[in-house]
């Protein structure tokens, strides 16, 4: 069997495969983990029941962050006010930092709603300090509550949401409670598909795993409560990383406070639909993540929590360092496999074929095992977990960068993701505006997209059909990813 690609050097080609070997190895580890919280998932109290409802429902301060939303700011505040809860114990905050057309739809709306008596509340700011966690501090420092009630523009909370929630805090050790996200544009897209999997993974089997396993997890930015005190204790909003909610969530329940997730109320949202919203979302994400992970890990290792509990929350704050081993894969993965046919070392083989099943089953297993759990068509929904795990490897571009650069220190900005109302398949989203910025990174995307399709026809041409199923997952992911970043750029009004 023969090469058309130029030999590698027998040094540079056992090194290569010592490095492979070891990317596997950490997404093999990784993969365990996801088994772990499968396992403390099972063990949960499927029994438990809901908490009684309280004698006296306490005041709560229901507060809505928007920035630039004037396509849903009206439908989230519509929302709140159809809240089913006592009159005389509830405030609504909008809590506005629009530089457009959205504060006077918000004001208009809001002065709507006092006419007919409704406790609500418009609260703008010019200088944006702090971007979102700027925003929820200052709104915490003049909220009437005892608790707050926060949902971001593309939430849609149901009328009942709050009288399902409050009661846990019966037990006054709860700090939280995390609703559970529901989709309102799951089927607009392959794009909305994949990620409304994701999320589904997240919520309905990580965050009742930790609660069950009594690990740390965190409030999600939106559509949870949380307890006044149990903010003002832990320090208030913080704006030193790019994902507040987790940061506050790690420093609260660092100082004692408990948090509960109600798996069974749910709170529709609104997709991403357009691809640069939705990687600015995922950069935000993971470098916030990198973020809380560097300034609180050294926190959680030296606090009396178990070591269960700080094993969990280092796997749990450093799970997007993976990305950055997606992309290395992604380098040097074609000169291993022509290093390892040529080798023809029989026990790296074995080596790398169990690495490779383990890390790759688990994460199937993981996601299919969160649509059983979540979707009576969990059957159906198998089909898209192909394109879930490609499409991970196409933003490993993007995420990487977000790793790195919190790594780094690197400071950017909060990047809100747009929202455009799209509730259903045919809602339009071209022409509107806020578009999140196309950079050159989708070229680079692109490039590897095309530097896969020459290492697949190398290999067919070799006659080494085995590695390419793996190969098409990096070469779509790759090509869909950066081609609809332009497509979509292209689309700007």
């Amino acid at each position: 069997m023969g090469f058309s690609a130029a030999p590698i050097p027998p040094v540079l080609g056992d090194c290569l495969l010592a490095l492979y070997l070891c990317v596997w190895v950490i997404f093999a580890v990784y993969g365990i983990h996801r088994i772990h919280l499968i396992r403390l998932f099972r063990r949960r109290d499927r029994a438990a029941a809901p908490p009684a409802d309280p004698d006296v429902w306490p005041h709560v301060t229901v507060q809505l962050p928007v920035y630039n939303e004037r396509y849903v700011v009206n439908r989230l505040i519509e929302a709140a006010a159809a809240i089913d809860y006592p009159r005389d114990r509830l405030e609504i905050q909008v809590l506005d930092d629009s530089t457009d057309l959205t504060r006077e739809i918000a004001a208009d709306k809001v002065a709507e709603l006092r006419a007919r008596g409704i406790d609500v509340v418009h609260l703008t700011r010019d200088d944006r300090e702090g971007f979102k966690a700027g925003a929820l501090q200052r709104g915490l420092e003049r909220a009437k509550g005892e608790f707050l009630a926060i949902f971001d523009a593309d939430f849609v909370p149901p009328p009942s949401i709050l009288r399902e929630m409050i009661p846990y805090f019966g037990d006054p050790v709860v700090g939280m409670v995390q609703s559970r996200w529901q989709h309102l544009n799951q089927d607009y897209s392959i794009l909305a598909q994949a990620q409304a999997i994701s999320l589904d993974g997240h919520f309905v089997i990580e965050h009742a795993a930790r609660m069950s396993g009594q690990r740390f997890f965190n409030f999600n930015g939106t559509a949870g409560v949380l307890r006044r005190a149990c903010v003002v204790d832990a320090g208030g909003w913080q704006s030193d990383t790019l994902t507040e909610d987790l940061d506050l969530s790690y420093r609260a329940q660092l100082r004692g406070w408990r948090f509960v997730f109600a798996p069974h109320v749910l709170c529709p949202s609104e997709l991403p639909v357009e691809m640069n919203a939705f990687k600015a979302q995922q950069h935000r994400w993971v470098k916030g993540s990198i973020q809380v992970a560097r300034k609180l890990l050294p926190a959680v290792w030296r606090s009396r929590a178990s070591l269960g509990v700080k094993v969990e929350a280092s796997f749990h704050l450093t799970y997007n360092v993976a990305y950055v081993f997606l992309l290395l894969l992604s380098l040097i993965v074609y000169p291993v496999v022509v290093a390892r046919y040529r080798s023809g070392s029989t026990p790296y083989a074995i080596a790398d074929s169990i690495l490779f099943l383990i890390a790759t089953s688990s994460v199937i297993f993981y996601f299919a095992y969160a649509q059983r759990e979540s979707r009576p068509d969990w059957k159906w929904q198998l089909r898209y977990l192909p394109f879930v795990m490609s499409l991970g490897m196409g933003l490993s571009v993007t995420n990487t960068r977000a790793v790195l650069e919190a790594l780094v220190g690197h400071q950017s900005p909060f990047h809100r993701t747009p929202k455009f109302r799209i509730e259903h398949r045919g809602d339009a989203w071209r022409g509107k505006r806020y578009r999140s910025p196309l950079n050159g990174w989708a070229l680079l995307e692109i490039a590897l997209g095309l530097y896969f399709v020459w290492t697949m026809l190398s290999l067919a041409h070799a006659k080494v059909y085995a590695p390419l199923p793996f190969f098409l997952l990096y070469l779509f992911g790759f090509l869909y990813v950066g081609v609809l970043s332009l497509v979509h750029a292209q689309a700007r009004s």
